[in-house]
C-alpha cells in the first residue's frame, strides 16, 4: 500500500469467486465423469440429451383437420381433448374445426401448438359437457387455467408427470432426443467444464475425432525449466498412456470416430476393432485370439492398417484365428483352412489346408479358384444408361459431417455409395434419404437428417430398407413364418384327408395357438430352466421332444412328413418336397436364389447371422409382386458372404433392377462396386475431413478420378489408367 486512495481487496478461504459466489471443491477424477453425481450435469443426469416433443411427429397428414385427428397424441375422437377442449379453442381462435391443418392461418397453428396467454371462459364451460365422469377432473384441471399451454407443452407435461410406463412409451413416439440446454450435450456440470488443459476443457476434447485427439495430446506442453506446462512427473505417464491408446485405435482404422461416440451407434465391425485395440495395448503373450470378420465396414484403404495390427499380435507370441471372406486378408494369412464344399449339409469338410499357395493349387477349393482367377465375378459388358428425367436428388444434405451436398441417385439402376469409413455414407443414405422417404411414403415417426429438400419422389411408389437386424428376437420367429411360406404349408396340411376327417383347420398346425401345439412348452420346443445366479438354460421339452406339436397333430402327414418334420427341412429339400405346390415353391425358390438353400425352414431367428437375416428379408421382398418403381436400400449386403455367395446375390439384385426397380447399396466390397451402374463416392477422408462427394458416375469414371480412394483400388480391376 503506497498511501494513496484506499482500496478494498476480497479474499476467500475457499476455491471460489468472491463476486459471483461460484466455488470448486478440490478436483478429483470423479468430477470429470458423467457417470458420477459429482460430475454429471444435474439437468440431464449426465446423458447429454433430453427428450423433447417434436412438432413434426405430433402432426399427421396436413391435409386432414384437427377434428379428424391431425394431432396424433390427442387420441380417440371421443376423448376430452378433441371433444371438449378443441371446440372451445376453435371458438376462441376463430378457426373451423373441419378445415385441413395445412390451410389454417400460421398464427392459429402457432397458438394451437405453443399456446396463448389468456383463454376465454368458453373453454372452461366445456367441463360440464364432458361425456365421461371419470374425465371431468382431468378436464377441469386442464381447462381451469387462464391460459392454453399448447399441444407441445401439453404432451411434454404428460410425459414428465405420468408414472405409467406404457404412457411414457407411447408419448416417446412423438419425441426426439435433443442436446441438453444446460450442458449443451457435454454431460458435465459447469464447474467441471471450467477446468482447461492446454486451453481445452474435457468437453472440447471428447468431441474431437481420435486422430485430432492424438494431435492434441501430443501438443500438450510438459513443464521445462523456465517454461510453462504440466508437471512431468504427474502428467508425463498419463499422457504417454493416452497417446498409446489413441495410436492403437488409429492403427485399427478408427481414427474417424469421436471420443464421445455412443457405443450403441457403433457397427459390429467398429466395436470389434475397439476391443482389438484394447488387446494390443495389454501386450499379452501366449493368447489365442479369435476374430469373426474384422474387416466388416472397412474400406480397402484401411485394410492394410488392420492387417498390420493383427500381425503385431502374432509377433508378440500370440495365435490369431480369423474367420474372413476378404481377399486381401486371406492372401496375408500364414496358414489357410478352407471349409466346404458347399453350405449346410453339403459342407462341413476341410477342402484344403496349408499355405495360401497350396490352397490356390487345390482344384476342389472354390475359394482357391476365386483367388487364382479360374472363377471370378464378371464385370458387366454393358452398363445401364442414366435417364436424366428419372433422378432422385437430395438437395443441401448437411447432417453430421455432410457439407451441404447435392446428391443425384439415378433411378432404374444399380447405385453404389462408397467411401472410406466415416465419410458420410450412412448419414446421406440412412439418416436422410431412407428416413425422409419412409416418412413420405409410410408416415413413419422418424425425423430425417438435416437437408433442404428431395426431388424426384414422383418416380417411386415405395421404399424398402433391407438391413441386417434380426428377423425376430425369440425362437418362435423363423424363416418360414417371416417369409409367409408357413401359411400355405399349414393350409396344405389342413386340406389333407386325415386332417379333414379329424376336423383340423390351418390353426391346428400352428405352434403359436392352442390346439395343435404342445402345451407343456407352449409350442417353443424348449423349456427354460432358471439357474438363479447363472444364465437360464434351455432344454428340449420332455413331452414333445422338441417337436413343438402334440401327438395327434403329428399324425397328419404330407408325403410321409409331419408338420414338425417339414419345419426341419432345409430350403433346398423343401423345394423338392413341394415341387407341385406353386404357392409354397415360389417362396422357397427365392430363398434358394439368394444363397439360403442350406438353412432350415423352422430354424430359430436367433441363430441366423446378420447377413442371413438380411437375405431372408430380401427373399421375402423378391417373392412379392413389385410395380417396377421400388427403391431397395441395402447397407453392406455382402457382410459374411463368400465370393460365390456374392455372385449369386448380385444376380438376384440385378434381376430386380431389370424389372425397373432401383437398388441402392452402401458397400466396400470391390466385387459389388465394379458391377454397379453408378457410383457416388464420398470423402475424401473420414470425420470432419469427409462429407463431400469426391466422384459420381460410372465405375470407370470414378476409377479415373485422382482424388478418389475407391477409384485407386477400382482402377486395376477395371484396367483404367489414373
Amino acid at each position: 500500500y503506497d498511501g494513496s486512495t484506499p482500496t478494498t481487496e476480497m479474499f476467500s478461504e475457499r476455491y471460489g469467486c468472491p463476486n459471483c459466489g461460484i466455488s470448486l471443491p478440490e478436483l478429483e477424477p470423479r468430477h470429470f465423469s458423467f457417470n458420477s453425481p459429482f460430475g454429471a450435469c444435474e439437468m440431464c443426469s449426465g446423458l447429454g440429451t433430453t427428450r423433447t416433443v417434436s412438432e413434426a411427429l405430433i402432426l399427421g397428414d396436413h391435409s386432414i383437420s384437427s377434428l379428424e385427428g391431425v394431432v396424433l397424441p390427442w387420441g380417440e375422437p371421443d376423448g376430452y381433448l378433441r371433444k371438449v377442449i378443441l371446440p372451445g379453442l376453435a371458438k376462441l381462435l376463430q378457426f373451423e374445426l373441419n378445415m385441413p391443418w395445412g390451410k389454417l392461418a400460421a398464427k392459429v397453428r402457432q397458438q394451437l401448438l405453443h399456446g396463448v396467454g389468456e383463454v376465454a371462459p368458453v373453454v372452461r364451460k366445456g367441463v360440464k359437457k364432458a361425456a365421461k365422469k371419470t374425465a371431468r377432473k382431468t378436464v377441469a384441471k386442464t381447462a381451469s387455467d387462464s391460459s392454453w399451454e399448447g399441444i407441445v407443452a401439453h404432451v411434454q407435461r404428460r410425459y414428465d408427470e405420468t408414472s405409467s410406463d406404457s404412457i411414457r412409451t407411447e408419448l416417446e413416439g412423438f419425441m426426439v432426443a435433443a442436446a441438453c440446454p444446460a450442458c449443451h450435450g457435454r454431460r458435465l456440470k459447469p464447474e467441471s467444464l471450467a477446468v482447461t488443459v492446454n486451453k481445452h476443457n474435457i468437453g472440447d476434447v471428447v468431441e474431437k475425432s481420435i486422430a485430432d485427439a492424438l494431435v492434441y495430446f501430443e501438443s500438450v506442453p510438459i513443464r521445462a525449466p523456465g517454461k510453462p506446462g504440466l508437471d512431468a512427473g504427474i502428467a508425463g505417464p498419463i499422457l504417454k498412456e493416452v497417446r498409446e491408446r489413441l495410436r492403437f485405435l488409429v492403427d485399427v482404422g478408427l481414427d474417424y470416430l469421436t471420443l464421445n461416440r455412443s457405443a450403441e451407434s457403433l457397427s459390429g465391425g467398429e466395436a470389434q476393432r475397439i476391443r482389438l485395440a484394447t488387446q494390443i495395448g495389454s501386450r499379452l503373450v501366449g493368447v489365442l485370439y479369435i476374430l469373426d470378420e474384422p474387416s466388416i465396414g472397412l474400406h480397402q484403404r484401411d485394410n492394410g492398417r488392420l492387417l498390420n495390427t493383427l500381425k503385431q499380435l502374432r509377433d508378440l507370441g500370440n495365435t490369431v484365428i480369423v474367420v474372413e471372406h476378404d481377399e486381401e486378408t486371406i492372401r496375408e494369412a500364414d496358414y489357410l483352412i478352407d471349409l466346404g464344399p458347399g453350405a449346410g449339409k453339403h459342407g462341413g469338410e476341410v477342402i484344403a489346408a496349408g499355405l495360401v499357395s497350396e490352397v490356390l493349387a487345390t482344384p476342389a477349393s472354390i475359394t482357391g479358384q476365386y483367388l487364382n482367377g479360374k472363377r471370378s465375378i464378371p464385370i458387366p459388358k454393358k452398363r445401364r444408361q442414366m435417364d436424366p428425367a428419372r433422378v432422385l436428388r437430395v438437395h443441401g444434405a448437411r447432417e453430421h459431417n455432410l457439407r451441404d451436398v447435392n446428391a443425384d441417385f439415378p433411378l432404374g439402376m444399380f447405385v453404389a455409395v462408397t467411401g472410406v469409413s466415416g465419410s458420410g455414407k450412412s448419414s446421406l443414405v440412412t439418416d436422410i434419404l431412407q428416413r425422409a422417404l419412409s416418412r413420405y411414403f409410410f408416415r413413419a415417426r422418424v425425423i430425417p437428417g438435416a437437408h433442404s429438400r428431395i426431388t424426384g419422389l414422383e418416380h417411386l411408389d415405395k421404399i424398402i430398407d433391407i438391413d441386417q437386424s434380426p428377423i425376430g428376437r425369440t425362437p418362435r420367429s423363423n424363416p418360414a413364418t417371416y417369409t409367409g411360406v408357413f401359411t400355405p404349408v399349414r393350409e396344405l396340411f389342413a386340406e389333407l384327408p386325415e386332417a379333414k376327417i379329424r376336423g383340423y383347420g390351418p390353426g391346428r398346425f400352428s405352434f403359436n395357438v392352442k390346439g395343435g401345439r404342445c402345451e407343456a412348452c407352449q409350442g417353443d420346443g424348449l423349456v427354460k430352466i432358471e439357474m438363479h445366479f447363472l444364465p437360464d438354460v434351455f432344454v428340449p421339452c420332455d413331452v414333445c421332444k422338441g417337436k413343438r406339436f402334440n401327438r395327434e397333430t403329428l399324425e397328419v402327414r404330407f408325403r410321409g412328413l409331419s408338420i414338425a418334420e417339414v419345419l426341419d427341412l432345409t430350403v433346398e429339400d423343401g423345394c423338392n418336397i413341394f415341387e407341385n405346390q406353386p404357392r409354397i415353391l415360389q417362396k422357397l425358390v427365392t430363398l434358394r436364389d439368394v444363397g439360403l438353400g442350406y438353412i432350415h425352414l423352422g430354424q430359430s431367428a436367433t441363430t441366423l447371422s446378420g447377413g442371413e437375416a438380411q437375405r431372408v428379408k430380401l427373399a421375402t421382398e423378391l417373392s412379392k409382386r413389385d410395380t417396377g418403381r421400388t427403391l431397395y436400400i441395402l447397407d453392406e449386403p455382402t457382410t459374411g458372404l463368400h465370393f460365390e455367395d456374392v455372385r449369386v446375390l448380385l444376380e438376384v439384385l440385378h434381376r430386380l433392377v431389370d424389372r425397373g426397380n432401383t437398388i441402392l447399396v452402401v458397400e466396400h466390397n470391390l466385387d459389388v462396386i465394379k458391377t454397379a451402374d453408378w457410383i457416388i463416392d464420398m470423402g475424401p477422408e473420414g470425420g470432419i475431413n469427409g462429407g463431400s462427394i469426391v466422384a459420381s458416375g460410372t465405375p470407370e469414371q470414378v476409377a479415373a478420378t485422382a482424388a478418389s480412394h475407391t477409384g485407386r483400388y477400382l482402377a486395376p480391376i477395371l484396367r483404367v489408367k489414373r
